[in-house]
């Protein structure tokens, strides 16, 4: 997701590449030859249109050539309540402004205070994982009624935040109220919420817990890795370099063998100020932050208090030290965290490269062998990641915290990915000092190389990719799986193999395999695992999805402990696929077979204008928790006026029911993003 997250999404008319000597059918069809069992799956009209291109083909609710989930597809819906399969129940655990800890009780989004909202959940609930906890109140990987839910709480809906929409000045369009202000900055960040099931069953916040807790973006942090230290971080916070203020727009996630969380930054750049009439320098303009631009929220213009201030890029010291000119470089990382400590400070990972981090996914971990964690980077023509650690794995490190993220985090090999025309792959390291990332070129060192991620990426000769989000690994095959939400920008003359459609506003999901299966490999094949789109675009619908299935814009992608694959979709409201269906969420199983067609079928669908994403599964794949994000987005700020404003014409009230997310009603109230707990009617395994 990003600040205009929809850009990239507006309906197109695809036809107008399809005689292009750049079209993929025309790129690819002589190199595919390997690929030629996919063929099978698709009409021979389609085969002989498409060059037997790379395409898996996806099968309609029944028989395919995968394997096959034990879940019906729903229909498409664009009612505003969840909608699930009729032997599932979904409830809201909790919900934007809730209460995590601390005194306090419940109150309407628009009457709670700046400083309230520091220990309330956030907004923009987005990628999270369950860690289990025994009676103890320790880590235990198989605990399955008690455990600490991380959550990113990612962006705000400003509208339903405050009672009236965002104050501001008419003319300058500063920001007038202080503690809106601060209620924005703590409605971002994490949250660490400790939740247990109680004696009917079902999981409730705990009271008074000891863990629970937020991180926002105030909340001090170390530095770690080439970064910390260097003149790119040198702030008046921290004049040595060797600490940064908070995490924003915390979007995917990772976790660590070691048992603490990974949040990753995405689409921070926006959110600064920068006065400067000067051209700023490419550590800046690589990733969107404009001279004389002014942030989104603009809360550098709240008011002259450093929480304020250090929002605004201009130079007005004698060095770095005397201002925030480097403020915006301390944002871009993977951010860990200790779950369950309940005080110990996070630590950014600086090892992993800058950029808008959708995720730090890890390999499958074998004591004795290198791993992994795979990252896309969410823009237009941007990059696929991963880090590998230079230390193999020791599992005697399982709980080892910081330190053993001191350990193997700072110090590793940061590689971007090269896809190539024939399925073939490489993995190309960013070390300082070799090949393109030299001084002459603009990276003196290892920092500079990793606080211009991009800039060295392009250096290199990476493949540019539509906007790479979520990945993750399957926990049997060790395959990964990266979403590749859309990209309406490409043109015909710039598509290639990996990212074959023109104007692609339906996304499509790559599959790679590592050579040898070694997540330390330098290469790998790779497939197209499907093409979003919707089943009435015939030119566009290359995975023959059906109105049982179609889908565009994937985003969240999750593989179980059991071998399902989860697809999560961020789609426009008012695109071709967005008239059709409200984004939602669908499941298949990876065939073993690289090239056999998936049988994906839909199992929920959210309420009007939301996005779904973030999701786990407690370990005996009873209880599953999604959630539901910025329900109503599109509704207009004047109509979110006073203590209810114009209710009818917000464009979701949900929830309506917190002990049933399936409900409709009346709208009410402001709509919250939530955190579903979901479960099989008979207490089974979901999916099963």
């Amino acid at each position: 997701m990003s600040l205009d997250k929809h850009d990239d999404t507006e309906n197109v008319d695809h036809g107008d590449v399809l005689n292009s000597p750049n079209y993929f059918g025309n790129v690819l069809s002589a190199t595919m030859n390997r690929r030629e069992v996919m063929r099978g799956g698709l009409s021979a009209a389609v085969t002989a249109g498409f060059g037997g291109s790379l395409l898996s083909a996806c099968a309609s609710d029944g028989p395919g050539s995968g394997p096959t989930v034990n879940v019906k597809s729903i229909a498409r819906s664009k009612d505003d309540r969840v909608v699930i399969p009729s032997d599932y129940s979904a409830y809201v655990l909790f919900a934007t402004g809730d209460l995590l800890n601390g005194a306090g009780g419940d109150k309407t989004l628009q009457t709670i205070t700046g400083d309230e909202m520091a220990s309330r959940a956030g907004d923009h609930h987005d990628g999270m994982y369950f860690y289990g906890l025994n009676a103890a109140g320790a880590l235990d990987r198989s605990a399955n009624d008690r455990g600490v839910i991380a959550i990113n709480f990612e962006n705000i809906n400003q509208q339903f935040l405050h009672a009236a929409g965002p104050t501001a000045d008419a003319t300058t369009k500063a920001r007038t109220v202080a503690d809106e202000v601060v209620k924005e900055i703590n409605a971002h960040g994490v949250g660490l919420v400790e939740v247990k099931k109680n004696a009917s069953g079902k999981f409730e916040v705990v009271s008074g817990s000891t863990i629970s807790r937020r991180v926002t973006p105030e909340t001090p942090m170390r530095l770690a890795g080439p970064v910390a230290g260097s003149q790119w971080v040198k702030t008046k916070f921290s004049t040595d370099g060797s600490q940064s203020r908070g995490t924003l727009n915390n979007c995917a996630y990772g976790y660590t063998p070691w048992g603490t969380y990974l949040t990753c930054e995405e689409n921070w750049a926006g959110y600064f100020d920068n006065a400067s009439t000067a051209t700023p320098g490419i550590e800046y303009s690589r990733y969107g932050i404009a001279k004389s631009q002014g942030g989104s929220y603009r809360w550098a213009t709240a008011g002259a208090d450093d929480r304020f201030a250090r929002w605004q890029l201009n130079t007005v010291g004698a060095d770095a030290s005397a201002d925030y000119r480097n403020e915006a470089n301390t944002f871009g990382w993977v951010v860990e965290i200790d779950p369950v400590s309940g005080v110990a400070a996070p630590v950014k990972r600086t090892t992993f490269g800058r950029m808008a981090h959708e995720c730090a996914y890890p390999s499958i971990i074998t004591a004795g062998k290198k791993f992994a964690f795979y990252q896309g980077d969410d823009a237009r023509f941007e990059y696929v990641y991963k880090f590998v650690p230079n230390k193999v794995w020791d599992a005697a490190d399982a709980g080892g915290g910081y330190s053993a993220g001191d350990k193997y985090l700072n110090d590793g090999v940061l590689y971007v990915a090269k896809y190539n025309a024939d399925g073939s792959g490489s993995w190309i390291p960013l070390v300082a000092g070799t090949g393109a990332l030299t001084a002459a070129n603009g990276f003196a060192d290892q920092a500079e190389v990793l606080v211009k991620t991009r800039a060295a990426a392009d250096a290199v000769g990476a493949t540019k990719m539509d906007r790479p989000e979520w990945c993750s690994v399957d926990h049997g095959s060790g395959d990964v799986f990266i979403t590749l939400t859309n990209n309406t920008s490409r043109t015909a003359a710039q598509v290639d193999a990996a990212n074959p459609r023109a104007s692609n506003a339906a996304g499509h999901i790559l599959r790679m395999r590592e050579a040898g299966s070694d997540p330390a490999a330098t290469t790998f094949s790779w497939t197209i695992f499907v093409f979003g789109s919707a089943a009435t675009n015939a030119s566009s619908n290359l995975s023959e999805l059906t109105a049982e299935n179609d889908f565009a814009s994937p985003d969240g992608i999750y593989n179980d402990a059991r071998g399902l694959l989860w697809i999560q979709t961020d789609n426009g409201h008012t695109n071709e696929m967005g008239l059709l269906c409200n984004n939602q969420m669908l499941v298949t199983i990876p065939p073993s077979d690289f090239n056999t067609r998936p049988v994906i079928r839909r199992f929920l669908v959210g309420p009007a204008q939301c996005e779904i994403t973030g999701i786990d599964m407690t370990p005996d794949g009873k209880t599953m928790f999604v959630n539901i994000q910025h329900p109503g987005e599109e509704t207009a700020v004047a109509d979110v006026n006073g203590t209810d404003g114009n209710v009818s014409k917000y464009a979701s009230a949900w929830p309506y029911d917190r002990a049933d997310a399936t409900k409709a009603g009346t709208k009410a109230g402001r709509p919250r993003s939530a955190t579903l707990v979901i479960s099989k009617k008979d207490g089974g395994q979901i999916g099963v």
